[in-house]
C-alpha cells in the first residue's frame, strides 16, 4: 500500500501496548462514521508507510495519524483524532494551541512509562470480523 492508495486517517500505534490498543478501540466505538483505518507499528503495512513517508525512528514510541499525505506525531496526532471523532471529543482541539513542547512533554512521559503503567501483550491485538476491514494488515 502506498501513500496514494490511502484515502482515509490511518492511526499508527504500538500493537503491543495495552494503552495504545485501549486507545484504538476508544477511536473505533466514537469514529461513527468509520472513517479511521489502523495499522500496528509491527505491521508490514505500517513498516511500507513508514519507509514511504521516511518517518524518522525516534517517533516510534508515538501514535502517528497520517492523513491527506502528512504526519501527526505525538500530542498532535492525539488532539486531531479527537478532533475527527468530533461531538464533546472536538473540544479536545483547543488544547493545538499549547506550544508543542509543552504538550509533547506530558506524551512522552506517559509514553516512556506506558508498558509499566498499563502492560504489555505479547502479541499484537487481532481484530474481530467486523472490524477487520479497518485494520491494514
Amino acid at each position: 500500500m502506498s501513500m496514494s492508495e490511502v484515502q482515509y486517517p490511518v492511526v499508527l500505534f504500538d500493537g503491543v501496548c495495552n494503552l495504545c490498543n485501549g486507545s484504538v478501540e476508544f477511536i473505533i466505538n466514537r469514529d461513527r462514521m468509520g472513517e479511521f483505518r489502523f495499522a500496528s507499528l509491527q505491521s508490514d503495512t505500517a513498516k511500507h508507510l513508514i519507509s514511504e513517508l521516511d518517518i524518522p525512528n525516534d517517533t516510534m514510541d508515538s501514535i502517528i495519524l497520517v492523513e491527506n499525505n502528512k504526519q501527526y506525531f505525538k500530542s498532535s496526532a492525539v488532539l486531531r483524532i479527537c478532533k475527527k471523532l468530533g461531538g464533546l471529543w472536538s473540544l479536545l482541539y483547543m488544547f493545538i494551541l499549547v506550544p508543542v513542547s509543552i504538550r509533547d512533554y506530558f506524551y512522552d512521559i506517559v509514553a516512556r512509562n506506558r508498558y509499566r503503567w498499563f502492560g504489555k501483550r505479547e502479541n499484537c491485538m487481532v481484530p474481530s470480523k467486523e472490524l477487520e476491514s479497518r485494520f491494514l494488515n
